[in-house]
């Protein structure tokens, strides 16, 4: 199994070990998948609402329930495996690690603290910078809105984003210099009923 799984991380461009997913994967599994019999019931209802917006399944624990789970265990730790430290971030920018923590700080760039950590995730980079529009999108990310979820945003098909006819996800629709006021106005419902 080593060898394929080999295969598909680099195929997937994850510069980790089969074992060092793998260790994600039981992390995440942990995370999101607590003994709670109704997960759920740890969420107030407008998060309930954003994380189910993004694809995150919150219903009881069922045997049948077992594929969809493993998807989103597998898709978080895909998340914090490419996610970068703040000294990554620098680098890539080209600043001090202290303008990294400041531009978290003030909502210029999202993160999460992971083991007393920041982790950033890759969606908000683009080159050496930060993603067109980012400042703009951010700003209007309702304030109890975890990184997670506006990373499983962000990196979603909407159907409100076309570029040539196809949905795009809000990150691919700043990339081809669509207007983030448009993914702004998306982002500033994260959290609220459809």
């Amino acid at each position: 199994m080593t060898p394929a799984l080999e295969a598909v991380l680099a195929e997937a461009g994850l510069q980790v070990t089969p074992g060092e997913f793998l260790s994600l994967v039981a992390d995440a599994a942990k995370r999101l998948a607590p003994p709670h019999p109704d997960p759920a019931g740890y969420f107030t209802p407008d998060q309930r609402a954003a994380l189910t917006d993004v694809g995150l399944d919150l219903r009881p624990h069922r045997a049948a329930d077992d594929r969809p789970r493993a998807r989103t265990v597998v898709a978080h730790a895909v998340l914090r495996d490419s996610a970068m430290t703040v000294a990554e971030a620098a680098r890539r920018l080209g600043v001090d690690t202290s303008r990294i923590r400041h531009r978290l700080g003030v909502g210029r760039l999202v993160g999460w603290k992971d083991r007393g950590s920041w982790r950033l995730p890759a969606w908000q980079f683009a080159g050496s910078g930060v993603l067109p529009g980012l400042e703009a999108v951010l700003a209007a990310v309702p304030a109890d809105q975890p990184a997670l979820v506006v990373a499983g945003f962000m990196t979603t098909e909407q159907e409100d984003l076309p570029v040539e006819g196809d949905r795009v996800s809000p990150r691919d629709w700043l990339l081809a210099g669509g207007d983030p006021r448009r993914v702004a106005d998306l982002a500033a419902r994260l959290g609220t009923p459809a």
